[in-house]
């Protein structure tokens, strides 16, 4: 009577979703099969978390390494590296890590972008400090325009717009008399050095005080009584003949200057006669004022005309011009006047005014002067007088801009303001930074070296005979890897088949020799659903990997370092992969189908009455195809003509409708690829078997030479290797 051996878990209580105290007693190797939403999780779950579980011979779940394959292990173990396309990472400490790793990465360049935005602020700051610039320095240029013509003597070295301003900056605002200001640099910056003299004002000259000025308002006449005299005063012609008798005394010759006619010898003295001692020295006092008048104010005018030569060149003497014309006018009336007056005494006469004349010019004399000792006093000191009056000028300058000024230090003022803010702010985030690499280069080497398990990853590809891609290490990032596609191209995606796939191959590496020497912990296998989206080579290696696993488990070929495997799967195709050729181990393997029913899954272990011997139970397959019963068929027949048609179709069900080939593919590949591989009648037989595939008759087109029924298997089992599937082969027949 044969017997199931109990293992690790000795017994399995579901009661849980839809399980209903369902119990099972599982073997060294347990293989589940079952549709999606059975159960067949639950199941993983239970043992996951070992709930309800029964421990053989006292021990507990921490007694064993507990290894499960499920979407957690692949979530866990399998992650896309800084969302790089086809860069991923392995190892659910060095994920876990990475996590950490990205969650930084994700604050630092949060930090990074707000660096950059500050960056652009102050760059943009900087841009309107430029404008303020700009704007300041072209009102500046534009409001002072008529100013610097004025003083553009004084700006040298400051006529650019950037060389005023600036200057303007650092000169202090003061209000000054523009039209002074504008004196002194025509003085002190106009190159003329020269001291002038002082207008000199003329003596003061009053002519009423002069002797004889009384008698101008006074008629003058002649007292004397003779017949002559009282004659001339009746025609009223004393002035007349006095003029004549003074013009041509002596001068006759005895006759009449006016008629020619002889005079009398006592003539002359008769006309002397008719004219007073008083009146003669009336006369005479005129005439000496006359003289006097005359001398003064040649001597007055001449000084005022004297001043006028070498005058200082800024002085407007206009108005003195002027008055000295009135004056020089005033005194020739005077003059013509006064000499009427001697001509006829007896009229009355008035002089223009000129003491006011003389005051005013005397007034303008005097104003004049302080300009000239101004000056003077200017040139005596010209170096500080030029510094001064820069200062001045620039203080003036700085006055009328002080608005445009006050505008533009408030704007920069705002600008430098927000600069300094932003400056702080990014020296924080550089701070933060740091901080943050930090963390990163710590967490960077808590990694696990996955180096030596990508290695066997590779070579489980190489020698599986899988082409769909290799892994590469990343040069620049330690434990994180590519996938290179068959062309050298780098995987830009990977497909959910091809990321289970790898997450298997690294969990295959995990349970045969990740372990470290210390840790003497036996294994307990569990792998759900594996295969789900893998393509067909994918499943096939998976299948194979399994299949050693349980070899292990079953310790049938080495000493056994798993104690316990637990595999479920809905693909009906991969079990009987898995599964193939197992149940004949009844002590040590099991095999299930959960079924469901009114939402209550059952589980059924597969065994039946032996066959060959009654007296015991053997496992059976509750998963088996029509591609099951063609290899079977194909190891038991003996003739060519019968064993052809199984053949064709286990090539065409295979390659055609399973892996997905094409006959023209197939024909490439063995025919043409491998020729070599085959003899010419080998050649020959495969050639046939190929051109047959999708051929609706039933056996191969072959006509007998004399070949052997296992130049046919060769020929088969060849085929099958230079496709690289030989693995399937050796599966099918049980090898």
């Amino acid at each position: 009577m044969n017997y199931k051996m109990q293992s690790a878990v000795e017994k399995i209580i579901l009661n849980d979703a839809v399980f209903m105290n369902e119990v099972i007693e599982p073997t060294s190797v347990n293989f589940f099969y079952g549709k999606n939403g059975t159960g067949k999780s639950t199941v993983a779950k239970a043992l996951k978390t070992n709930r309800n579980i029964q421990w053989q011979n006292g021990k507990y779940a921490a007694d064993y390494d507990v290894l499960a394959y499920d979407t957690d292990f692949i979530d866990a173990n399998f992650s896309n590296y800084d969302n790089l396309a086809g860069v991923f990472t392995v190892c659910k400490t060095n994920i876990e890590i990475q996590k950490k790793i990205d969650e930084l990465n994700r604050q630092k360049q949060i930090k990074r972008e707000n660096y950059l935005a500050s960056k652009n602020l102050i760059d943009k700051i900087q841009q309107e400090k430029s404008a303020a610039v700009a704007d300041y320095q072209n009102e500046c240029w534009q409001q002072t325009s008529i100013l610097r013509k004025i003083f553009s003597s004084v700006i040298t070295g400051k006529r650019t717009k950037a060389l005023f301003s600036e200057q303007i900056l650092k000169s202090v605002p003061a209000e000054h008399d523009i039209s002074e200001l504008e004196s002194v640099v025509n003085t002190v910056f106009g190159g003329d050095d020269k001291r002038y003299s002082r207008y000199q004002k003329a003596r003061r000259v009053t002519y009423a005080s002069f002797p004889g000025y009384d008698l101008m308002s006074r008629s003058i006449v002649s007292s004397s009584e003779t017949i002559f005299s009282d004659f001339i005063r009746a025609l009223n012609a004393t002035d007349w003949v006095r003029h004549g008798y003074t013009h041509f005394t002596g001068r006759t010759n005895g006759k009449c200057p006016y008629c020619q006619q002889k005079l009398s010898e006592n003539f002359e003295q008769e006309i002397s006669d008719c004219f007073d001692s008083q009146y003669k020295e009336d006369i005479a006092a005129i005439v000496k004022f006359q003289n006097v008048y005359r001398s003064e104010m040649e001597s007055v005018i001449r000084t005022l005309e004297n001043n006028l030569y070498d005058s200082m060149p800024e002085l407007d003497t206009e108005f003195y011009k002027a008055k000295l014309k009135m004056l020089r006018d005033a005194v020739t009336i005077n003059l013509q006047r006064i000499s009427s007056k001697i001509k006829e005494p007896a009229t009355i006469a008035s002089l223009e005014d000129t003491d006011s004349i003389l005051l005013e010019t005397g007034a303008v004399i005097d104003r004049f002067n302080a300009e000239i000792d101004r000056r003077n006093n200017i040139i005596s000191d010209i170096k500080n007088k030029k510094n001064k009056c820069k200062n001045e000028i620039w203080e003036y300058f700085a006055f009328v801009l002080k608005d445009v000024v006050k505008k533009y230090r408030n704007r920069m003022a705002k600008a430098e303001s927000d600069i300094a803010e932003l400056d702080m702010q990014m020296k924080a985030i550089i701070i933060e930074a740091r901080r943050i690499n930090a963390d990163i280069s710590e967490l960077s080497r808590q990694t696990v070296n996955t180096e030596s398990a990508i290695d066997e990853i590779n070579r489980i590809i190489r020698t599986s005979g899988f082409q769909g891609f290799r892994l590469h290490a990343k040069a620049d990032a330690a434990n994180t890897y590519e996938v290179i596609r068959p062309d050298g191209r780098i995987a830009e995606k990977l497909s959910d088949g091809e990321r289970s796939f790898i997450a298997f191959l690294y969990f295959y590496y995990l349970v045969n020799g990740s372990s470290k020497k210390e840790e003497l912990k036996e294994k307990i296998v569990i792998v759900d659903d594996p295969v789900s989206c893998m393509d067909r080579n994918a499943m096939f290696i998976v299948s194979s990997l399994i299949r050693k696993m349980t070899d292990i488990c079953c310790n049938i070929r080495q000493k056994s370092y798993i104690r316990q495997m637990f595999i479920l799967t809905h693909n009906a195709d991969f079990y009987r992969e898995i599964t193939y050729n197992q149940d004949k181990y009844y002590n040590s393997i099991s095999l299930y189908v959960i079924n469901k029913t009114d939402n209550i899954s059952k589980i059924t272990l597969c065994v039946r009455q032996n066959q060959l011997i009654p007296s015991e139970q053997e496992n059976y397959n509750p998963v088996r195809s029509a591609y099951d019963s063609l290899w079977d068929e194909y190891r038991e027949l003996k003739s060519i003509n019968t064993i052809s048609g199984v053949i064709r179709r286990i090539l065409e069900h295979y390659f055609i409708k399973t892996c997905g080939y094409k006959e023209n593919d197939l024909y490439k590949i063995v025919l043409e690829d491998n020729r070599e591989k085959f003899q010419d009648s080998g050649y020959n037989i495969a050639s046939m078997m190929i051109s047959c595939l999708n051929d609706n008759s039933s056996e191969l087109n072959y006509i007998d030479d004399g070949t052997d029924i296992e130049q046919y298997r060769t020929v088969f089992r060849l085929i099958f290797e230079v496709m690289n599937h030989e693995q399937h082969y050796r599966m099918m027949m049980n090898k």
